[in-house]
């Protein structure tokens, strides 16, 4: 989804969920220790983060795009639906 396309109530969603995000990752401890934030505060975030990408994908299907949609890096791995011809299709290949 790019700036132009997403609405207000997408770019609030977007920065609350990446604000949740950082806090999540800042306060991350390793493996072992108790955590910094009690156990109701963590839970509440995970309720926030299912609610905000809950109401993300309602907006995506009302506006008519992939609510399944995942993002891509450019230097990634191409889609396995994409089928490039580097030859002329003859008319008696079955491909």
């Amino acid at each position: 989804m790019t700036d132009s396309a997403a609405t207000r109530e997408e770019r609030i969603l977007m920065a609350v969920r990446l604000t949740l995000a950082g806090v999540i990752r800042d306060t991350a401890t390793p493996h072992g220790m108790r955590h910094p934030l009690s156990d109701a505060t963590i839970e509440d975030l995970r309720q926030c983060l299912a609610l905000i990408s809950a109401r993300e994908r309602e907006l995506a299907v009302a506006a008519g795009r992939d609510a399944q949609a995942r993002p891509r890096y450019a230097d990634g791995p191409a889609s396995a639906e994409q089928v490039i011809r580097l030859y002329k299709k003859r008319p008696d290949d079955d491909v």
